[in-house]
């Protein structure tokens, strides 16, 4: 398996992750339940090293389809430039998160406003991690992309006898 392979993997666990996470630490606090802050908080964890490892082997699925035709150089620049924010928020986010565990289970006073630290952070980072997935799918998804004409044209399958 390459890094294409490695990246379009993993490149779902930090989306899918923070808004699970985000839903699940709402679950929480709509419920004041420490044991599910601590759930949230552990795939908050999980979305960052996603993120980390979705990051690094952004750089090998760039070579990978950079010399592919259609695939726009204008569409990775774009997002691998913004891929970096999401990256920092979702470390913050996941280290924070280890400190929300270690103060919920020290039955600290501040482990009700780290959740709320954390939930403001958690929907910042689905923000910046969900459109940097839109961005990503503008590389290979031309359906994605505003600047393209749309096509009238019904799909047809080269392999099936056509319709009159």
């Amino acid at each position: 398996m390459d890094a294409l392979h490695l990246h379009l993997l993993i490149n779902h666990l930090p989306i899918i992750g923070t808004f699970l996470g985000t839903c699940i630490l709402i679950l929480a606090w709509s419920r004041r339940s420490e044991p599910i802050a601590v759930a949230a908080y552990f795939v908050f964890v999980i979305s960052a090293a996603g993120a980390i490892a979705a990051y690094f082997t952004g750089e090998g699925a760039e070579e990978a389809v950079e010399h592919i035709g259609g695939i726009s150089k204008t569409s990775i620049e774009a997002h691998e430039q913004f891929a970096v924010y999401p990256l920092f928020a979702l470390i913050l986010l996941g280290i924070l998160s280890i400190v929300g565990i270690i103060l919920t289970q020290k039955k600290s006073r501040l482990a009700r406003k780290m959740s709320l630290i954390l939930l403001i952070i958690a929907v910042i980072s689905f923000m910046l991690v969900a459109w940097t997935g839109y961005l990503g799918g503008q590389i290979r998804h031309t359906e994605l992309k505003k600047d393209q004409p749309a096509q009238n044209q019904p799909y047809r399958d080269q392999n099936l006898r056509q319709l009159p």
